[in-house]
C-alpha cells in the first residue's frame, strides 16, 4: 500500500531513474569493451608508417603475408585472427601484406612466398614461419612477438 502511494506521489521515480541510468552505463561499458576486443582481433592492412611507429614504440607486431588464392593462407587466417583476439595477445598488432600487390614490402622483409608470418618486437625480427598451419606453431610465433 505504501509503495503504491509512493509511486502515485512520485517518490519512487528518483530511484527508478537511478536504476535506469546505471543500466545504461553498464550497457555502454559492455559495448565499449566488446568493440575494443573486436578491434584488437582485426588484422589491419600493412602500412610502412604504422609498422615503423609500432616498432619505435616497442610494440609487438606480426606481419602476415598472404594471397587471396592461397589455400595455406586461408587455413592460417582463422588461427591468426583467433590468437589476435585473445587477451594474452591484445597488444600484438597484425599487419596483413598482400603477396600479389605489395612487392616492395616483400623485398623489404625478404619474403619469397605467401603464407609467411613474421614476428617483431621493438623493431627486431623475433620469429618467422612459412606455410605453418598448426595452431601451436602460429601461437609460438605470437609468443615470440608478445614476450
Amino acid at each position: 500500500m505504501l509503495a503504491s502511494l509512493a509511486r502515485r506521489d512520485g517518490l519512487a521515480a528518483p530511484n527508478q531513474e537511478k536504476a535506469m541510468n546505471a543500466r545504461k552505463l553498464m550497457t555502454l561499458g559492455a559495448l565499449a569493451l566488446v568493440s575494443h576486443l573486436a578491434m584488437a582481433a582485426t588484422p589491419k592492412a600493412f602500412s610502412q608508417q604504422e609498422f615503423d611507429s609500432l616498432n619505435r614504440a616497442g610494440k609487438p607486431v606480426v606481419v602476415d603475408v598472404s594471397a587471396v588464392w592461397c589455400p595455406t593462407c586461408k587455413a592460417q587466417k582463422p588461427i591468426v585472427e583467433s590468437l589476435a583476439g585473445k587477451p594474452a595477445y591484445q597488444d600484438v598488432t597484425v599487419l596483413r601484406v598482400d603477396f600479389d600487390s605489395e612487392k616492395p614490402v616483400l623485398k623489404e622483409f625478404s619474403v619469397a612466398s605467401q603464407s609467411t608470418l613474421i614476428a617483431f618486437k621493438g623493431g627486431k625480427e623475433t620469429a618467422r614461419s612459412v606455410g605453418d598451419t598448426t595452431p601451436a606453431g602460429i601461437q609460438g610465433l605470437f609468443d615470440k612477438a608478445a614476450k
